[in-house]
Parts: C-alpha cells; structure tokens; sequence
C-alpha cells in the first residue's frame, strides 16, 4: 500500500490519493471514498446536576405518595375487617377474683381490631386492680385475647387503727378484711401504720418487710406457724410474737425466728409449772432466756 499526492481538479491544490503498489512496484492511484468521510455531528447536550437531583426527587416523592396511599388504604381494610375484631376474652391465673371481674377491668376491649388496638394500655387498667400483682395479655388470631393475671397473696391481716386490712409482703393493702374473706385464715399484724411526716402511706415499708421476714421464715414449719395468732413490728428490731392460746409476748429480734420460736416452744411446759403468768418471754440471745412474769395486783384490786 502507498500514497500520492496529486493536484485537485476543483482547487489545483494537492490531495492524498491511496494507491496500491503493483507488482513492478509502481503506485496505482486508487479514489477515495467520499461515503465514509466522518460527518459532523454536534454532540447532545448534557442534562445539569440540578435537573438531575430535581427529576429524582420528583421520582422519590410520586413513589412515596404512592405507598402512602396504599398503606393507608390497607391499614382501613384491615381495621375494618370483621373477622379481625376481638370476639373472645379468656381469663387465665385468677383466684381470689372471678372472671368477671377480671373483664369488667377491661370492658370495651371485646370488638377493638386485634392488630391495632395497643394492649398495654388495657394491661395498666389491670394492674389498678389492688389485686392484681402483673398480668399479661396475648393476641391469639385471628379473634382471641389471653388475659392472665398473677394476683397478690396476703401474708397477714393489718390492724391499723381500728380497721383490719389483707397486706402482702410488700405492704400493699389489698382489701379491707371482712366476711367475704373468712375463709382467709393469717396472723393479726400490729404495728404497720406509718409516722405521720412519713406523709400519705398508711403503711410503713419496713415494718411490712419485717413481718414478711417472719412469716416467710414460718412458714418452713407449717405447724409452727399454725400457732402464730398476731405479730407485732412497732420495733424494726424485735419482732414481736403472739401464740394462739397463749396471752406471753414473744420477743424474737431480727433473725432467726423460727429457732427462737422452737426454743420457746420446748420449754413453755416448765415456765408455766414456775410461773403462774407470763408477760413476756425475750428469745433475743440465743444461749439464754429472760421471763418477765405477769404482776400480781394488790390485794384490794383483786378483791374488786
């Protein structure tokens, strides 16, 4: 392959002409083909960053009213379903209340939608109950709520003025005693009632842990236990003990109740061979005992 130049006929300037070489070697000028010359195309203009980010955020924001709108739409079907509404209530854990009144502390949750209806707020309308210690409520689809409460136990009966009160062991009243509950067979606790600058609670945190203590202790014995008639905590530091049958106060301490009561217990036969009556027995040291008899009253009082 080689190339020429020779003069044009239009201008009479010179021009690259193609040629091949033949085989004495000599050039034979070849035209060139005018079809194939490159054409002059402007290139497209580029769209600006602004229109770009303009374009996409329009994009973005169609797209997003969109799901909106289908959202909104499923969420009306779905609370407006029939078959999603609440239709059956069960009532698991209760003892002291009846089912009953485990519903009527929820009444108005029977027909919400079951999806949407916010079940937490419904669990505190449970814990108002003075009953109710926790509860949890499970949905069940397609209609059904599981309601299960875990009610408070009364360790005693609370003397606070001249009121009776169920207590459990945190202090909580739960009721006022009375014949609904005479079935409800605990010691007679004295001794709760708060300070007055303690402002507003009718019972006193830590004499209520301290009367728990002791019945918690007692009750490793049941039969121990059984002779507790009343307990007294005035002293956050000597629990004090009432046996049925038995008008001697038992000074036990802080600790080790049980042991204390026990030793009492073994040797109450001979107190009462020495000493026509007991005022009151003090448990607090372990290795010994201290009896304090009942005072005889003076002769013309016990003539009256």
């Amino acid at each position: 392959m080689s190339a020429l130049l020779r003069p044009s006929r239009a201008s009479g300037r010179p021009e690259l002409v193609e040629g091949r070489q033949g085989a004495g070697g000599q050039a034979v000028a070849t035209a060139t083909d005018k079809r194939f010359r490159r054409a002059h195309v402007k290139p497209a203009r580029k769209r600006s960053l602004a229109s770009k980010q303009a374009w996409l955020a329009a994009r973005i924001a169609a797209l997003a009213a969109v799901l909106v709108y289908t959202g909104y739409r499923g969420v009306a079907l779905i609370a407006d379903a029939q078959t999603l509404q609440i239709g059956h209530l069960v009532v698991r854990g209760h003892e002291r209340l009846s089912a009953g009144e485990v519903l009527a502390l929820v009444d108005g949750l029977r027909g919400q939608n079951i999806l949407t209806v916010q079940l937490d707020q419904w669990r505190q309308r449970l814990l108002a109950s003075p009953w109710v210690d926790a509860a949890t409520i499970r949905r069940v689809l397609p209609s059904t709520v599981e309601i299960t409460v875990h009610e408070r136990r009364p360790m005693g009966i609370g003397r606070i003025g001249t009121s009776l009160y169920l207590i459990d062991g945190k202090g909580v009243i739960v009721d006022e005693y009375g014949p609904a509950y005479a079935d409800i067979d605990l010691p007679i606790i004295d001794g709760l009632a708060s300070a007055p600058e303690d402002g507003g609670a009718l019972v006193d945190a830590a004499r209520a842990e301290l009367a728990g203590r002791v019945i918690a202790a007692l009750s490793v014995r049941p039969e121990v236990a059984a002779q507790v008639s009343q307990i007294d905590v005035s002293n956050l530091h000597d629990a004090v003990v009432i046996l049925e049958g038995d008008t001697a106060l038992l000074r036990l301490g802080e600790a080790e109740f049980v042991e204390r009561l026990q030793q009492y217990l073994d040797l109450a036969p001979a107190l009462r061979e020495r000493m026509a009556g007991i005022d009151y027995v003090d448990l607090r040291f372990d290795e010994r005992l201290y009896v304090r008899p009942v005072k005889a009253l003076p002769a013309a009082q016990a003539q009256k």
